[in-house]
């Protein structure tokens, strides 16, 4: 007990530093910029502390439940040689998972409100429910191939390209968006523990180069499934009944965000959302545990303390974020907009896809597995801080373009072969983790503050029409970060090489 009290202590300590980029910023413009103090400070400083515990939480409950059942099912798999049973469990998760995004919900409810219901917002999430599907099966197959990711991430990336020319102006910011909202918090810590403790069973594979890789699937297909799905009800829907901007929505994103109030049923009914996001996850891997592997799993009680705390930290960090975070980040973003400072705007958009980006569960969580399997080669903390630069790159030109009211897709394509020049050149340990980095930025911290500045942007900027420019910024937040990260390889293999050839020298 007093070693576990050891341990959790440290995960808190390093979760308060985990928050200090975005306490620093919002600091930073509430009193430099803004010069005002908000009205909920105490709130604020309650929710911050939530967020930190949560967050310890959540870690610790990976360590003890998620990581090893993932790992243990993989294995499982591998010994049972059953091709079709684990590309069924791999679609099944991408599938079962991605339908109860919360993300991924809200997204799709702003889209069908902003296109007057010609994007509908179920079928929207189906579409990008069976693409993540497809997409972790896709590469679950691989890691058995062994083929090189980067052959299907680039003919992933060109299908896109191509795909864009044809794709509605008004679906493309959105597809590119739903590529990044598709990886949940608990998602990506079960399907990176599937690809590592897959490529660890199967004799001739490196669980650095092939364990790694199955995120950036699941945030690449929805981009091309979602871009078909908007040719196909462009051309087939009534888009006469297309308003640019819809009085509703144009209302609420103008807004200053309401000051948090604690009400228990509320508290609750978050509780029983949370327990609703994980029960897929946990219905699909005890159904496979015990009725196709017939197996039960190994330590059970370990197991069950493990999930319990993932979902209280999920939960805490959630309520914390609602308390502290959202209301303070929102109110100063639509400030900002009304100042009419554009590198105002820019700053903080940089600032804050930094520092919310360094807050992420699902970064924290894959930068363990890469120090771990990397034998310490990879250290976590560099690479966060390398994909957290990443981010704040994006989210800032992705704040820009929508200013200057420039086509996503030049952006994005340029951005794209950017990624395939970079993946010739960086070192093959480091490609995979790239990929992955991309997908795991935007998710329970980013989204919800990202989505609110590029609404937030489109609304109060003349000409911007919501639907077109509004969306975008975390597909921004999702590209970067693989550049960086590539970059950040790049720069180590260079100095490695470097430091041989002076040891070399008599």
């Amino acid at each position: 007990m007093k070693e576990s009290l050891k341990i959790f202590s440290g995960d808190l300590k390093s979760s308060f530093m985990d928050l200090l980029p975005i306490i620093i910023v919002v600091a930073l413009f509430q009193g430099v910029i803004i010069r005002a103090v908000p009205d909920n400070l105490l709130s604020i400083v309650i929710g911050l502390t939530i967020v930190a515990i949560g967050l310890a939480l959540f870690i610790r409950g990976l360590e003890l439940g998620i990581f090893p059942v993932g790992e243990g099912l993989a294995v499982d798999f591998a010994r049972k040689g059953s091709v079709f049973w684990l590309l069924t469990f791999a679609f099944t998760v991408g599938f079962a998972t991605t339908v109860a995004e919360p993300a991924l919900i809200a997204i799709a409810n702003k889209a069908a409100v902003i296109s007057h219901g010609l994007i509908d917002a179920f079928w929207l999430r189906m579409t990008v429910a069976l693409s993540v599907g497809f997409a972790i099966a896709l590469g679950t197959l691989r890691i058995l191939l062994g083929h090189p990711i980067a052959y299907y991430i680039i003919g992933g990336y060109i299908t896109v390209v191509l795909i864009t020319f044809f794709a509605p102006a008004e679906i493309i910011g959105l597809a590119y968006d739903s590529g990044g909202v598709t990886t949940s918090t608990v998602t990506v810590p079960l399907v990176a523990a599937l690809g590592i403790g897959l490529a660890s069973s199967i004799k001739g594979r490196n669980p650095a180069i092939d364990g790694f890789g199955l995120i950036a699937f699941a945030s690449l297909t929805p981009m091309i499934f979602v871009q078909i799905y908007g040719i196909i009800v462009y051309n087939l829907g009534d888009s006469s009944t297309l308003i640019p901007v819809v009085t509703e929505v144009v209302e609420n994103t103008k807004a200053v965000a309401t000051v948090y109030t604690f009400s228990a049923m509320d508290t609750f009914m978050e509780l029983i959302g949370v327990i609703k996001d994980v029960a897929p996850i946990l219905i699909v891997i005890f159904f496979f545990q015990y009725i196709i592997i017939k197996k039960p799993v190994a330590h059970l009680h370990k197991i069950t303390v493990g999930i319990i705390m993932v979902i209280l930290g999920l939960y805490a960090f959630i309520v914390g974020l609602e308390m502290g975070l959202f209301p303070i980040g929102e109110t100063i973003a639509y400030q900002l907009t009304d100042m009419k400072n554009n590198l105002l705007i820019y700053l903080f958009a940089f600032l804050i896809g930094f520092s919310t980006t360094m807050a992420e569960p699902a970064l924290l969580a894959i930068a363990i597995k890469a120090e771990e399997i990397s034998e310490g080669n990879i250290k976590q903390n560099i690479l966060r801080i390398v994909v957290a630069f990443g981010v704040a790159i994006g989210i800032g030109l992705g704040a820009y373009r929508i200013v200057a009211g420039d086509p996503i897709h030049y952006y994005i394509i340029v951005g794209y072969i950017f990624v395939i020049f970079f993946t010739y050149l960086a070192p093959s340990y480091i490609i995979p983790i790239a990929y992955d980095s991309g997908g795991v930025t935007t998710s329970t911290v980013t989204v919800p503050l990202v989505a609110a500045l590029g609404l937030g942007l489109a609304e109060n900027i003349d000409g911007r029409n919501p639907l077109i420019d509004g969306f975008g910024l975390i597909a921004f937040a999702s590209l970067f970060p693989m550049l960086t990260v590539m970059g950040y390889g790049i720069h180590a293999e260079y100095y490695k090489n470097k430091q041989l050839k002076q040891e070399e020298l008599p």
